[in-house]
């Protein structure tokens, strides 16, 4: 028997992004889209056949008079600038709940603008397109840490004010809050719990998933963070976790193999269910 997490694939940020995408594409033929409108490379290969054209920050340079959708990660205000300056039309799919954290970063930084005694903190993964809009709202002045051990980087005689990536482990960051407390020696720290619960609710889920069958084939994509971090708990749960991209990546020895056994398919949320379904196919 196969079986689909149902809660798996695309969360509701990917899915209105998508969904704009599709009817720009629909209306229009082309988009330009900045960034992979999501970290999986099947679902972006099946929009570029539509009509949808990946570009970078460095070529939004060169764009003039053209649209471009922002993709769900959300973007620094350098982006919006820069596109009212090239007289860009803007299609923006971010997440209400990335926008709803930038805005809450941006007041905190207004609030100690200037001031050498308080310092901003972002957990979160460096580089990560989230991340990046998220330090924009600070003027890129805000300390990014990934580890419990990047904590060593921070001057703790400082004010400071925790934020998390919208998609990182909530236990990791309870214990993050838990090492600064216990760490702190400046006049105020505060912290805010900002991790989507769509997202952070699968962690769970998908362990009991795991448990639940015998063979488990996650589909991701190398590119996705939320991917790899869902199919490690996979692999805690049950040991018997295969990591594919795609249908391709089953063999007939396995299909030989597991073909009396309680197989489940899951992914991140990044990942189509279309994609899913297609392994489905293969296995059945």
């Amino acid at each position: 028997m196969v079986t689909i997490d149902k809660e798996s694939g695309f969360c509701f940020g990917v899915v209105t992004a998508i969904q704009k995408a599709e009817e720009q594409l629909h209306r229009c033929g082309s988009l330009y889209c900045l960034g992979d409108i999501v970290h999986n490379g099947q679902e972006v290969d099946r929009l570029a056949a539509m009509g949808l054209k990946t570009i970078d920050h460095s070529s939004l340079d060169s764009l003039h008079g053209v649209t471009v959708l922002l993709r769900a990660h959300g973007e620094p205000p350098s982006t919006y600038r820069k596109a009212e300056q090239n007289n860009i039309c803007i299609i923006d799919a971010s997440c209400p709940v990335v926008l709803g954290l930038q805005k809450r970063i941006r007041k905190q930084y207004e609030a100690i603008r200037g001031r050498n005694d308080s310092q901003i903190v972002i957990f979160g993964k460096p580089g990560h397109a989230e991340v990046v809009g998220l330090e924009g709202q600070t003027d890129n002045t805000a300390i990014v840490i990934e580890h419990l051990n990047d904590v060593e980087r921070l001057d703790l005689t400082k004010n400071t004010y925790l934020f998390s990536q919208t998609t990182k482990d909530v236990e990791e960051f309870a214990q993050l809050v838990a090492e600064i407390e216990r760490r702190f020696q400046g006049q105020e720290f505060v912290w805010k719990d900002t991790i989507c619960r769509q997202v952070s609710s699968r962690s769970r889920h998908i362990q009991e998933f795991a448990r639940q069958n015998d063979i488990i084939f996650f589909v991701g994509d190398e590119k996705s963070s939320n991917g790899k971090v869902l199919f490690q708990l996979c692999q805690q749960a049950n040991p018997y976790s295969f990591f594919i991209s795609g249908p391709e990546d089953i063999t007939d020895e396995q299909i030989s193999a597991y073909k009396d056994k309680a197989v489940g398919i899951c992914g991140a949320t990044s990942t189509p269910l279309w994609l899913m379904e297609k392994c489905k196919e293969r296995l059945s």
